[in-house]
């Protein structure tokens, strides 16, 4: 007579699947990841801000009014409107001449936001590191 022995049931966990699951998911979140961050480094102003310190650079201000215009307060034409190439050429001019110059974007009040974040864009392709944003102090 042939005897027969009687397996006991194994009791692991296998966890290949949930390997399987946690590199699917690594792989999404890897892919996705560079897509939420987007938009333009800016260093925006705190409410209590203070002004610039009088032994730092002085800044460069890139402006726009409200029709759009560029200005930058540099060179003898600083009234007078430019062109955006114009203002991107001036800008790089100047950071390769005096490196770590602080530049600030000043905007009117009654420009659309898609304007300033135009201005924005054109000083990140000239190579500015960081854009500060200025404002008015509140009056009461």
């Amino acid at each position: 007579m042939y005897v027969r022995k009687r397996r006991k049931p194994v009791a692991e966990i296998n966890v290949v699947p949930y390997i399987d699951v946690m590199l699917v998911l690594l792989i999404i979140f890897m892919v996705t990841a560079p897509l939420v961050t987007q938009g333009v480094k800016v260093d925006l102003p705190k409410a209590d801000a203070e002004p610039l310190k009088d032994d730092t650079k002085p800044p460069l201000i890139a402006s726009v009014d409200a029709q759009g215009n560029y200005f930058l307060n540099v060179g003898d034409s600083q009234d007078t409107p430019m062109q955006a190439n114009e203002l991107a050429t001036l800008v790089a001019a100047h950071l390769e001449v005096e490196p770590g110059t602080p530049v600030i974007v000043k905007g009117d009040g009654q420009v659309p936001y898609n304007q300033v974040v135009q201005l924005m864009v054109l000083l990140q392709k000239a190579g500015v590191p960081s854009v500060g944003l200025m404002t008015d102090s509140i009056e009461e």
